[in-house]
């Protein structure tokens, strides 16, 4: 009598299908960062510690001579950090790979070699037709290091560059309070016997959180207004403590404007900030008062706002002194440079690991966020909407 066969073994004997395992090859970047020429740009993409981390892991570094030092590293810092430095800016250009904080001009695109992985910042706003014309010509792939997400949904990039501003907007207010500023005399702290300094901060996003922290840390009172009721209820859970938070309540937001010292504003919106405080509320506010618009680089939601410059960086409208500056980050180049760093350095370590960008592309969906060219190929929805230019959907392209 024969033995019948168990299911498991039945299973052996059924012809299988043949499985091929996929080995991702570790590849060897070569990453060139040339100078930034940008107007008042003082960061850096990578600081010598994370050159000697890509190095020490087998990679090249081609640094243009004095690519660091607006934010205080030296060529001899990177050079000890195994980086190669070359006064020739065409050589950096002619890199595989590309890292830079502001997008690379028209010119600096013509040094660029066909093929070539760009990293920086796209800064759509700014952006004309040809630019994207021109990338495509070079059939490059780009990659927008503000669209990057990281395992969260979140945007990494944009949200260390708004910690910097938030906190930096405050220091800034505390500077132009004082008399050698021709400010109202007034000091951030909490004074025994001296009532606290106002501080009024619309928008509740990670720019206003980090004011909020900063002025609270300072000993100022401090008021917050946002439309989101949601962002309101996270901004003081992610604060441990209940403070005064407002929706944009026209009454209440002209009473704090009257009384407050300091205004700063770090709001965004799709194609512009709104404009939340008009000329009539500015004339209001005490004379000597300071309005700190962090949202000029999307044009500003103070409606007396002009953009100035890191030097100079201030104007004075019916009393209120008004500090402009897109880009607040670069006035403290180092740490937004470390900043930058830290996001890029686990990226190209983890592009070399997955065998280049195509693998990294495919299994790093929040890196795939950032692409908005593939080999010549616009595969950003937004950047087509916005320039009536044709683009591909990039999931057609990387499989």
């Amino acid at each position: 009598m024969s033995k019948s066969l168990s299911p498991f073994t039945k299973a052996q004997l059924l012809p299988q299908e043949e499985t091929l395992e996929v080995l991702k090859r570790k590849g060897n970047l070569f990453i060139g960062i040339p100078k930034e020429t940008s107007f008042q740009e003082k960061r850096v993409c990578l600081t010598p510690d994370a050159v000697s981390a890509l190095v020490n892991n087998g990679h090249r570094v081609l640094l243009e001579s004095g690519a660091g030092e607006e934010a205080n590293f030296k060529d001899k810092d990177y050079s000890e950090a195994g980086a190669e430095i070359t006064k020739d800016t065409s050589k950096v250009f002619s890199c595989p790979i590309l890292l830079k904080v502001e997008p690379p001009s028209l010119d600096e695109i013509k040094l660029i070699n066909p093929q070539t992985i760009l990293i920086s910042a796209l800064q759509l706003k700014t952006q004309n037709k040809t630019y994207f014309e021109a990338l495509a010509k070079k059939r490059i792939t780009a990659i927008g290091f503000e669209f990057i997400r990281d395992e969260d949904g979140a945007y990494p990039a944009v949200s260390q560059l708004s910690e910097i501003a938030g906190t930096a907007s405050v220091l800034i207010a505390s500077e132009l309070l004082s008399n050698a500023n021709n400010g109202n005399g007034l000091l951030f702290g909490n004074i025994s016997g001296v009532p606290p300094i106002e501080v009024v901060i619309i928008g509740a996003g990670t720019v206003g959180e980090f004011a909020v922290r900063s002025a609270l840390g300072l000993g100022a009172n401090v008021k917050v207004f946002d439309n989101s009721i949601s962002k309101l209820r996270t901004l003081q859970s992610n604060l441990g403590k209940a403070l005064y938070t407002s929706t944009m309540q026209p009454k209440n937001l002209l009473k704090a404007l009257k009384r407050c010292d300091v205004a700063i504003g770090a709001v965004r919106g799709k194609n512009r900030a709104p404009i939340l405080v008009n000329e009539t509320m500015v004339e209001s506010m005490k004379p000597g008062a300071v309005i700190i618009d962090v949202s000029i680089d999307m044009g500003g939601c103070f409606e007396t706002s002009e953009i100035t410059t890191h030097d100079r960086p201030t104007f004075i409208k019916h009393g209120v002194i008004h500090y402009c500056v897109p880009n607040i980050p670069a006035r403290y180049s180092r740490t937004a440079s470390v900043s930058i760093s830290n996001i890029f350095t686990p990226y190209l370590l983890k592009i070399a690991d997955d065998g280049g960008i195509e693998n990294a592309l495919r299994f790093d969906r929040g890196l795939k966020n950032g692409l908005y060219f593939y080999h010549g190929i616009l595969t950003n929805k937004s950047v087509a909407d916005w320039f009536d230019l044709d683009y591909s959907d990039v999931n057609l392209l990387i499989f």
